[in-house]
């Protein structure tokens, strides 16, 4: 890969969950991050993201959201305290997310469709009367995220680490909404094959830390790993690895609305 540092967001990070966040922010500086998308997941969850954006400020720009994968451990309770801390909390975040829903048989078992619906249908109600942008988990659900997000009437999405049909990917870069490209560009499929129907104008960079890649070599990331996601996408559409920094960055610093703190050029 070029030694050349490029000016880089990570549009999808979950922070909290990641050991020895400084260093790791540290590294993730060193490549030429410029921000962090913090994503928050449960109620812990979003309080640790708050916790480091302003730790971090200028730096780690959090999300606030409810993840389909935490909904089968929550009474109904939990989940309106959950959905109050985010509005209480809205005018620090850039976005609302992770959000969406979850087919898997795992997830369906603990938590089922329509129970994940009815609170995705809260977040985004809640992201269209504010005004905020979603991140999207639509795994083995593309269709109906795309749908929901839709019909809700929110004007700005990113459908994270998208792997989903082409033709529900049609409809989402129609709408003028977004796909993230992850390291996961490097090896899979259906990943790749999503990163090169869409256009460089519609695309997003992201980790999706901590999370495990690779295929013959396995690997924790960190948001560093941000250059590899960037590498795939210039390597599957045969473009320059500035030209990708420049316009993903870009797209990510309209989309979260960071203009006043991140310079792109």
């Amino acid at each position: 890969m070029s030694a050349e540092v490029y000016r880089l967001v990570d549009s999808h990070v979950h922070l909290d969950e990641i050991g020895d966040v400084e260093r790791a922010i540290h590294e993730a500086k060193q490549v030429g991050v410029v921000a962090l998308i913090a994503v928050g997941q449960d109620y812990g969850s979003n309080l640790k993201v708050l916790e480091l954006s302003e730790k971090h400020k200028a730096f780690v720009y959090p999300a606030l959201g409810l993840h389909p994968w935490s909904l089968g451990e929550m009474s109904s309770a939990q989940i309106d305290l959950n959905l109050r801390l985010v509005e209480e909390n809205i005018e620090r975040t850039v976005a609302i997310g992770e959000i969406g829903l979850d087919y898997h048989k795992k997830v369906k078992a603990a938590a089922g469709k329509e129970r994940q619906k009815e609170v995705f249908k809260a977040m985004l109600e809640l992201a269209r009367r504010e005004d905020k942008p979603v991140s999207v988990h639509s795994r083995y659900a593309w269709k109906d995220c795309f749908d929901l997000v839709k019909e809700a009437g929110v004007r700005k999405a990113v459908f994270h680490w998208y792997t989903g049909f082409s033709g529900v990917l049609r409809e989402i870069i129609a709408e003028g909404y977004f796909i993230s490209a992850t390291p996961a560009g490097e090896y899979h499929d259906e990943h790749k094959r999503a990163i090169k129907e869409t256009p460089l104008e519609n695309l997003l960079l992201e980790t999706d830390s901590p999370v495990t890649y690779g295929r013959e070599t396995r690997y924790e990331s960190r948001p560093a790993d941000i250059i590899r996601a960037l590498e795939a996408v210039a390597q599957l559409k045969g473009l320059g690895r500035g030209v990708v920094a420049e316009q993903t960055t870009g797209n990510a610093v309209r989309l979260f609305g960071l203009a006043a703190q991140v310079k792109t050029t």
